[in-house]
């Protein structure tokens, strides 16, 4: 079974105040200049996510997550962006199976 671990927040707070866009381009480009295959994923809307974890507040307007099965990669990004929300899921309780 696959663990799933994820960072979340508002659209607005990590597409506009935080550098993930940048984060991101630089993993990515490390990926392919080593012949890795991706491990990480942007969920456009995680309600899903919110639905499922009860540790997370209902109301983050507009959320969006970085999931990955990459636990350090995950900590990584919330040691860098700390006002975000965290956390594991199994693949059974995602919607992108």
């Amino acid at each position: 079974m696959n663990t799933y671990y994820f960072i979340l927040a508002s659209k607005k707070f990590l597409l506009e105040e935080e550098p993930i866009e940048e984060m991101l381009r630089e993993r990515t480009n490390f990926y392919l200049n080593h012949n890795i295959e991706p491990d990480f994923w942007i969920v456009n809307d995680a309600s899903q996510i919110i639905a499922n974890d009860n540790n997370i507040p209902r109301n983050i307007p507009s959320s969006i997550a970085i999931v990955s099965t990459n636990k350090t990669f995950i900590d990584w990004i919330k040691l860098r962006i700390t006002h975000v929300y965290s956390g594991k899921m199994n693949k059974q309780d995602l919607a992108f199976k």
